[in-house]
Parts: C-alpha cells; structure tokens; sequence
C-alpha cells in the first residue's frame, strides 16, 4: 500500500512543510485548539505580508 504514496521528498513543498510543521507540534505537545488558533494568527501574517508585497510590485 504504503507504494502508492510518494516518498515525501519528491512531495510538493507545501506538503512537506505542513508536515515538518505537524511533526513539530505534535512532538512538543502543544494543544490542538492552540495550535490551531496559532495558526490562524500565522496565516493573517502571511496574507498581510503578501497583499503589502503584491501592492508594492504595483507601485
């Protein structure tokens, strides 16, 4: 079974950090609900980091 799956160094880069971020959290014990709140906050981050980086490509 487990060959119908590719190894995760030829998966797509997201997956690979979504992994690398699952391992992380789960290895430190961190709560689910605070992971997931932290989460949210990161993900703010990021589209504010990336409508402020397209908006300055524009100007």
């Amino acid at each position: 079974m487990s060959d119908q799956h590719p190894p995760l160094a030829q998966a797509p880069e997201p997956v690979q950090l979504a992994v690398d971020l699952i391992y992380l959290l789960e290895s430190n014990a961190i709560d689910p609900a605070v992971a997931l709140e932290a989460i949210y906050i990161v993900e703010a981050d990021l589209k504010n980091k990336l409508n402020t980086a397209t908006q300055a490509s524009r100007d």
